[in-house]
């Protein structure tokens, strides 16, 4: 498969702007990205950056009210959204390539010129309340919360995108407006553009909106501080008709040469129906519906995470397997047709995964916006491919240890101190 070539211009201002032209494309995708996420937070304004997020909806200087904006992406039945992370706010729609000026202009306006109403504020803090309650009532989440507060502590990779209610309660209009004049600046903003569109038509749209946008210095977040010698354990007893974990490892940032080997790991231990947790904990034991792992890598840190949810009555066994499954991957090496067949789907997953604009807008998107190692599709099968058994268990002699061990359960956990004995391999 030949995929579409990117573009990347720079600004006079520093703002970035990447352009992926997809010859034929029926759709177009612009999204609107800026380096200001929960990591760039002091703990007593943790939650803001979604929090403006959700207010830069409520009415801008050319569309003043939520509704207006909405009725506006749907008359030409465009898609439309926004999100947040640790270390990015992103604002984005899709269209047909017909409605690309339009699309444009309305994302924007949303990022450029939001109003920030008073009366709005005030309605919007029961939403995002209401959205922390929602998240609260899912054990998943819960677990994922307690494992970042586990490993990272009083540290903004310890606390949650959403922030407490505590501080939603008591964010001002002048809170946002601060936040976003130190962060929402052309030094940390770039624009993706994917579709059936020009290069010289995005990039004039982009001059014409965005070249005025303030050059500023860019505020990066805090290095992210990591210290552990020895497997930590949190317990979050809940009635619950399953229990739920994470165990999670220390791993690599985004741009460490062994993230990539720290993935492969990933994909043979738990990702597809024919992986080894998948077959060991549902196929031959019955104890889950779901088990799967990945590797996730930032700017500056990475984890490396199994996750299930299993049967009350046999969490401990269920550790104990997993632990033995880990060992296997330090001990062992992956035969030849499990590593050709693992390689296959995350080759064939990028080829798949890239059909649409919004796709090829999010491939090039946040990766682009941090810094991280520029990969075409292309240049990440062949890396995939490149990766050998002997690479995947030496990164696995260092990533799966028993000093980067961390586990986080929430269930009707009966005893607290034997499966903190079981966490070593």
């Amino acid at each position: 498969m030949t995929f579409p070539k990117p573009h990347r211009i720079t600004l006079p201002n520093g703002l970035r702007v990447v352009v992926v032209p997809m010859r034929g494309n029926p759709t177009v995708t612009v999204e609107v990205l800026v380096e200001a996420g929960s990591g760039h937070e002091d703990k007593k304004v943790n939650g803001i950056s979604h929090f403006l997020e959700h207010m830069c909806f409520k009415g801008t200087k050319n569309r003043s009210t939520a509704h207006v904006i909405a009725n506006e992406f749907e008359e030409i039945g465009a898609q439309n959204n926004a999100f947040t992370g640790e270390e990015y706010t992103g604002y984005w729609a899709k269209a047909r390539t017909k409605h690309f000026e339009h699309i444009f202009d309305i994302v924007a306006d949303l990022f450029l010129n939001p109003l920030l109403p008073a009366k709005e504020l005030e309605k919007e803090r029961g939403v995002v309340i209401q959205e922390i309650n929602m998240y609260d009532d899912q054990p998943r989440s819960v677990v994922g919360d307690a494992l970042d507060e586990l490993m990272y502590g009083d540290q903004p990779a310890g606390r949650t995108i959403l922030g407490t209610k505590e501080n939603i309660r008591t964010l001002t209009r002048q809170d946002l407006v601060a936040y976003r004049e130190k962060h929402y600046v052309a030094s940390k903003t770039l624009i993706v553009v994917a579709g059936g569109i020009t290069i010289s038509h995005v990039v004039r749209l982009a001059r014409k909106y965005f070249g005025h946008l303030p050059k500023e210095k860019a505020l990066r977040k805090p290095p992210v501080k990591e210290q552990q010698s020895k497997p930590a354990l949190v317990v979050k007893p809940k009635k619950t008709q399953q229990t739920h974990f994470l165990l999670a490892f220390r791993g690599f940032s985004a741009n460490d040469p062994r993230f990539i080997a720290a993935r492969g790991l990933a994909r043979v231990l738990g990702s597809g129906m024919s992986s080894r947790l998948f077959q060991k904990l549902r196929e031959e034991m019955g104890v889950c519906y779901y088990a799967n792992s990945r590797a996730t890598g930032r700017t500056d840190y990475g984890v490396f995470v199994i996750q299930a949810g299993v049967d009350n009555n046999r969490l401990e066994e269920v550790v104990t397997v997993i632990l033995k499954e880990v060992q296997k991957l330090k001990e062992i090496l992956i035969p030849e047709k499990e590593l050709k067949k693992t390689k296959e789907m995350a080759v064939s997953s990028i080829e798949m995964g890239l059909e649409s604009s919004d796709a090829m807008a999010d491939w090039y998107g946040i990766p682009e916006l941090l810094r991280f190692k520029r990969q075409t599709p292309e240049q990440a099968q062949k890396e995939i491919r490149r990766v050998t058994a002997k690479q995947l268990q030496s990164v696995a002699k260092v990533l799966l240890k028993n000093s980067t061990m961390n586990f986080a359960v929430i269930g009707p956990v009966k005893n607290k101190e034997k499966l903190k004995r079981l966490l070593k391999i």
